[in-house]
């Protein structure tokens, strides 16, 4: 019973103080984003804010490792945005919610142990990429509207906007050489923030976007008719923003496995998302997923303990109730440094200095996982791709590896010792090792240092078998494993063969 109810490791030394500012810093990086996403949607700005404190909260008590931030994430909001301007958002809510479901469908069938299959090249273009868009993502804020027109930033405005960027990248990178007690993030958004209250500078700020304020998130059960055709607007993008969700969670959890050196849980990450984008479609959220940037500003601030996470959440909630007047003043210069420095500090650099040391075909992996993020902002696309490419290159460089030592024994029969895996990918060359025709009438196949894949191997063992009948000739199988074993025993009906039998070896205890 204890391991179920065991949320909070109680034997971990928890800094209270590191974690109470990290969560504060998290939450003062996460209000201006999830704002500017549920806008860039169509959604109302709260929508983005709700989703931000459900996620978080949900995800911080009950999510698969310490230091993970949940919120309203963009790699999901982007899929929604066409359901949005066709069916409303009822149907967002809708789509939000069934996405949950599929979420915690794959925890509970423990299918979040194949986020391993992800190769490293893929890690280093999914974090890449991703780091090109958090980048590229703060441009945006150097824009502002003039008569119902985007047009950027010009003169005093742009050069004080520089300006206070500069004054926040300058304090997040100097401050820690002081001390490391407080996070520089904190430190540079509230430094930028007296400057530019005391000197009254005129700058963008997070009014500019959009109105925080608002009340305890309403609960709301999407209007929407309740039939087959409805089930065919919302599945499609209940499951790519399923996909999207669980692919950026589950590769943020590895990447800060490898920063903590610690271990998540997976599928219990998976569970916690579901669960948190149900209460997204029926409390007025926009659904979302873990967020690598917030959460590296979390890992980067030294939280190493739930409690970060939960204070992000319950902070952006007291913002939306009470604290909207003084949020809103807060320069958006000041959080677009700060975020600057999280997508520097994303970036894999250390990818370049291992570039000329990859293979020709892990660089083709790495630059097309970072180009499809980058240019689609599809996060699941990108990774399926890069897995799939992978995939087919260690399939062609297997295949090259099987082979045959061929020899004759005293009583004259011929044997094939096979070495590598016989699979789809080899059968050809597999294959075109025997000499039907000028091999003496009993030949053995001898499968010690190989073994049985698919049925494609299968199928080619049965041309082989027909090859020597055809000819009068007796065709043996050796040193087959178990499973092997069980494949060739199911597949009788497509193949004809005399299994050897091997003796059965025990070790004495």
């Amino acid at each position: 019973m204890k391991r179920y109810f065991n949320l909070f490791n109680f034997n971990q030394k928890v800094d209270y103080k590191i974690e109470i500012l990290a969560g504060l810093t998290v939450a003062m990086t996460m209000i201006p984003e999830s704002l500017s996403f549920a806008i860039l949607a169509g959604f109302p700005p709260l929508v983005g804010l709700y989703a931000a404190f459900i996620m978080g909260l949900v995800t911080a008590i009950f999510g698969g490792r310490p230091g993970l931030i949940s919120g309203g994430a963009g790699a999901t909001v982007i899929v929604l945005i066409a359901l949005m301007k066709s069916n409303g958002l009822d149907y967002v809510f809708a789509a939000v919610a069934l996405a949950g479901v599929f979420q915690i469908l794959v925890g509970l069938f423990k299918l979040g142990k194949f986020i391993r299959l992800v190769p490293q090249p893929v890690m280093y273009g999914f974090v890449n990429g991703l780091a090109i868009v958090i980048f590229m993502s703060q441009i945006e804020q150097f824009k502002t509207v003039v008569n119902g027109e985007t047009v950027c930033l010009s003169g005093d405005s742009l050069y004080m906007m520089l300006g206070l960027v500069a004054l926040t990248i300058a304090i997040v990178i100097g401050f820690p050489k002081l001390t490391k007690k407080i996070p520089a993030s904190l430190v540079a958004i509230f430094v930028v923030f007296i400057v530019v209250l005391v000197l009254n500078i005129d700058t963008k700020t997070v009014k500019d976007i959009a109105s925080v304020s608002g009340g305890f998130p309403p609960f709301h059960i999407p209007n929407i008719p309740l039939n087959f055709n409805t089930l065919q607007i919302v599945l499609p993008y209940a499951l790519v923003m399923a996909g999207v969700g669980l692919t950026e969670g589950l590769l943020t959890l590895n990447l800060v496995d490898e920063l903590t050196d610690t271990k998540g849980n997976s599928n219990r990450e998976c569970i916690a998302q579901g669960s948190a984008n149900i209460l997204n479609g029926f409390f007025f959220g926009m659904g979302g997923c873990p967020m690598i940037a917030q959460t590296l500003v979390n890992v980067s601030a030294g939280s190493r303990a739930r409690l970060s996470g939960i204070i992000a959440a319950i902070t952006i909630l007291l913002i939306i109730l009470f604290g909207a007047p003084v949020i809103e003043k807060l320069p958006i210069a000041a959080l677009v440094g700060v975020m600057m420095m999280v997508a520097i500090g994303t970036f894999e650099w250390a990818s370049f200095r291992i570039f000329n040391k990859m293979p020709k075909h892990d660089i083709f992996v790495l630059v097309t996982v970072a180009l499809i993020t980058v240019v689609l902002h599809n996060l699941a696309l990108a990774v399926l791709i890069g897995v799939i490419i992978s995939a087919l290159v260690f399939a062609w460089e297997s295949a090259k590896r099987i082979r045959a030592r061929k020899y004759i024994d005293e009583n004259g029969v011929k044997h094939y010792e096979i070495y590598g895996p016989l699979f789809f990918g080899s059968t050809t060359t597999f294959a075109e090792k025997f000499d039907v025709a000028n091999d003496p009438d009993e030949v053995v196949i001898d499968f010690k240092e190989s073994k049985i894949m698919d049925m494609s191997a299968i199928d080619t063992l049965n041309k082989i078998t027909e090859r020597y009948a055809n000819v009068n000739k007796t065709i043996r199988l050796r040193h087959l494993s178990l499973n092997c074993r069980q494949l060739l025993q199911n597949a009788e009906a497509v193949i004809d063969v005399n299994i050897q039998e091997d003796p059965t070896y025990k070790v004495v205890e």
